[in-house]
């Protein structure tokens, strides 16, 4: 076997594969995928701490011979932490700050023989939708390099995408891995609340709404992965149910007919937020795939108030901006200023700092209680279809603060005032944007049941359209059977981005040939 030939055919179970039968080495795979990324990320800007050298040690070093054993992968700069090197979050307040440990489900990866190579882009602390960091600059999609990746996991989705290495890690707060998967046409699984370890770093995630695990190009990439990372760690505050015995080998077993519940509805923010034509075609193709499969596709939606549920997930998400940027604050053993924030992250703190404690709590019971709701709807549908975005990849700047808001943001910041941005009704201009663009993903994370985007549509400019299956609470298997019947129907691993960005995978194979 040719690396620099069939390096960007082979997910990460082939690749281990490899390994075992001797036909390559962890060192091998570890310079394949350096060597794609040296050729690739200039033009795309995913990779902002390569970890080049620890790679090499540590592939010529006794690799564990477990699931992934040597192969390359990407960790998100966020949450993830490598003892001894710096996790910066996309913030400049966090810049050069080394962890002592590695976090449980780094620790988790190497024991399965995963080396990894470097850390991806984020925006700051997590927080957006698209991957534009003021600290490390904006990410490029693949696909279409004029487009965002998605957030926050964009870094981690363009590298794969690319084809830099098979897997990446992502976390998912509000979508943010279903997100840029569905931007950049790969499969992307939130996990159920508890199912991955947080620590030993975090208990809790943005009140549970957080969780980690990885994005892919195949599903069974995505299971075995699951399999190697679901589980409590010490001192975690809950749990998932328990797992089944494999979540690989679900992967393989089509489901039993389903009963799937289906909308373009929007589920978070307004409930007038228009759908792009593209994301219903997506859709529609998705409900007459599933009837072909022998589910049985019904219209309908949980009741719930999406913009109420978006005003609370905003106060609860302000809040937990705040109390980071303290938790920083005393990690660095630096004041908190301003000067060290973006200004959309600042004015999102001081809104938190404005905001009552009983707010907060009263925003918790409601999302508590919307997940009552949506607890009783998938007893009815053990699956829910939307699309996961209401609209194609965004371009990249589209999504950043207008120009008025910036205005806003420039007078309002430096009097540190965030009562002036209640008063200036700042919350619900917030929950109804924002989610304009996501309508779709949020709700799991309040409720912490697991969603999937799985790349099932490009529309005609070439862009790829995820589709967001939910499922009950702890039943990633069942979603994961889907997944894996969906995609031996419509197999989607063969494609390549649109010609824009070929040019970059052309150069990189000339490199690894070299």
């Amino acid at each position: 076997m040719r690396l620099s030939d069939d390096f960007d055919r082979c997910d990460a179970l082939e690749l281990a594969a490899l390994v075992r039968r001797r036909e390559a080495s962890p060192t091998e795979l570890v310079e394949a995928a350096i060597a794609r990324i040296e050729a690739r990320n200039p033009t795309l800007n995913a990779v902002v701490a390569p970890m080049f050298e620890q790679a090499r040690a540590a592939a010529a070093a006794p690799v564990p011979d477990g699931p992934f054993a040597g192969v390359p992968i990407l960790l998100k700069d966020l949450i993830a932490t490598v003892a001894g090197e710096p996790t910066a979050s996309g913030s400049r307040a966090l810049r050069g700050l080394r962890w002592p440990r590695d976090s449980e489900l780094v620790r988790r990866l190497r024991a399965a023989g995963a080396v990894l190579v470097g850390k991806t882009n984020t925006p700051e602390l997590g927080l957006l939708p698209f991957t534009e960091p003021e600290l490390f600059g904006p990410t490029r999609n693949p696909w279409d390099l004029q487009r965002s990746p998605g957030g926050s996991s964009g870094g981690s989705a363009a590298a794969v995408a690319a084809r830099m290495v098979p897997l990446a890690t992502g976390g998912d707060g509000g979508g943010s891995i279903r997100i840029p998967a569905s931007c950049c046409g790969l499969f992307g699984l939130k996990v159920s609340r508890g199912r991955t370890p947080t620590g030993p770093y975090y208990g809790e995630l943005w009140r549970g709404f957080a969780s980690e695990h990885v994005l892919t190009r195949s599903v069974r990439d995505s299971a075995a992965m699951l399999d190697v990372l679901a589980g409590a760690d010490l001192g975690a505050p809950y749990a998932a149910p328990p797992a089944p015995a494999s979540f690989l080998a679900e992967a393989g077993i089509d489901p039993p007919p389903l009963r799937v519940a289906f909308t373009a509805q929007p589920l978070f923010g307004s409930s007038q937020a228009p759908v792009h034509p593209d994301c219903r075609e997506a859709l529609a193709r998705t409900v007459a795939l599933l009837r072909d499969l022998g589910h049985e596709p019904v219209e309908a939606a949980p009741r719930i108030d999406p913009e109420a549920c978006a005003r609370a997930f905003v106060t609860i998400l302000a809040a937990e901006t705040r109390a980071a940027i303290e938790e920083i604050a005393a990690l660095t053993q630096r004041r908190a200023s301003r000067a060290q924030y973006e200004a959309a992250t600042w004015a999102l703190a001081l809104l938190g700092r404005a905001t009552p404690a009983s707010q907060y709590a009263l925003a918790a019971n409601l999302l508590q209680a919307a997940a009552r709701e949506v607890a009783l709807f998938f007893e009815r549908h053990p699956v829910l279809l939307t699309p996961t975005l209401a609209q194609p990849p965004a371009l990249t700047g589209a999504l950043q603060p207008a120009a008025a808001e910036r205005r806003l943001m420039a007078l309002l910041n430096p009097l540190g005032a965030g009562w002036l941005y209640r008063a200036a009704g700042m919350v619900d201009r917030l929950a109804l944007e924002t989610f304009a663009y996501m309508p779709y993903t949020p709700l799991f994370n309040a409720t912490g049941q697991p969603a999937m985007s799985v790349p099932l549509h490009w529309n005609d400019q070439g862009l790829p359209i995820g589709l967001q299956f939910a499922g009950r609470f702890g039943d990633e298997a069942l979603l994961l059977r889907l997944a894996g019947q969906l995609e031996r129907a419509r197999p989607w691993a063969g494609r390549l981005p649109a010609p824009a960005a070929r040019a970059t995978f052309r150069s990189s194979a000339q490199t690894a040939a070299g």
